[in-house]
């Protein structure tokens, strides 16, 4: 999942001139605080040249989760909002990202920090006229009231930077300003697993209706130890590698995510919930479904399911019956 063009050079352009050496310490003295100060809603980014080292080091992961999360959203629901509420909207990642999927004619971003404010703005001169137009608004989602709405509101990696009960109340505010669909984008981690279920009982519990990934209104069913996330492998630049001291041409993004609508939406049958296991002539798939997490095995002589199921990946929907065209089917 690449940055689009427009958007990677505009990041290009906008740190020229800055001293690199100093936008390494700045990503590292940033990858620190939100180490050991997130969730405790203290301001862990203040200036210029660090709302640049972020930028360069998470816009990328940021694009290509909110880009996943939100395609698999619109796959269920005919939905297609036009216009975006973007909450905790740091960079814009997730704006540049909606705008890649949607015909959007009006684009508003609620963050907290200016020094993100000046970089995301500041990002769009050349974006499409919804982007470039955006309204940026200086707002703390912990705080402040939402008096914003769009059919379209997208939370990404800011949840899980509140309190138990800040992230509770943010929830029901993002959902009031939601006029057609909320998504929500988090770590891939246990603990943003967690608080994200909390949110999942106390939305649900308000009338929305789950779009992705779950394919039922159930409790979740993973076990204890394990947690229900997803991956987007990200390419990187020359730029992003020498920040991060970091050889290999990629990195994978972990991320876990809810999207909910105002009205009753299609669900997917089943979600692979694990990397498919290759076997010769089997495809071995690790699922979550309306009775349960299941595991199911694809057979060449399978058909068209066993063609479906070697393009199928982590975090895709997939199809438990077969069609009279899979050879096996009624």
């Amino acid at each position: 999942m690449e940055l689009p063009e427009q958007l990677r050079l505009a990041v290009e352009r906008y740190i020229q001139g800055m001293d690199q050496a100093r936008l390494k310490r700045d990503l590292k003295a940033l990858s620190e605080r939100y180490r050991t100060g997130g969730g405790r809603g203290r301001r862990l980014l203040t200036e210029d040249a660090e709302a640049a080292s972020y930028a360069i080091a998470r816009m990328p992961a940021t694009y290509g989760a909110v880009a996943t999360a939100l395609k698999a959203a619109l796959e269920q629901t005919p939905v297609r909002p036009a216009t975006l509420l973007d909450c905790g909207a740091g960079t814009g990642a997730a704006s540049w990202a909606a705008d890649a999927l949607l015909e959007l004619r009006a684009v508003t971003c609620l963050e907290r920090e200016p020094a993100m404010i000046r970089l995301g703005s500041g990002l769009t001169a050349e974006a499409s006229p919804a982007l470039r137009n955006a309204a940026w608004i200086r707002r703390d989602l912990a705080k402040d009231d939402i008096p914003e709405r769009a059919e379209l509101v997208i939370a990404s990696y800011v949840l899980n930077e509140m309190s138990e009960a800040d992230r509770a109340a943010a929830a029901e505010k993002l959902w009031d300003a939601a006029e057609r669909m909320l998504l929500i984008v988090e770590p891939g981690t246990p603990a943003a697993y967690r608080g994200l279920m909390t949110v999942r009982d106390r939305l649900l519990a308000l009338g929305a209706h789950l779009a992705a990934p779950c394919p039922h209104a159930s409790a979740c069913p993973m076990g204890e130890g394990d947690w229900c996330h997803f991956r987007c492998r990200v390419p990187r630049s020359r730029l992003h590698k020498r920040l991060k001291d970091g050889d290999a041409p990629y990195e994978d993004e972990k991320f876990s995510y809810l999207a909910l609508t105002r009205e009753p939406c299609g669900r997917a049958e089943a979600r692979i919930i694990r990397h498919p296991r290759t076997d010769k002539g089997r495809i071995s798939l690790e699922l979550c479904t309306p009775e349960g997490l299941r595991r199911t095995d694809v057979h060449k002589k399978d058909g068209e399911r066993y063609k479906r199921a070697r393009k199928a990946d982590w975090g895709d929907a997939f199809s438990l019956h077969s069609s009279a065209a899979d050879g096996d089917g009624p």
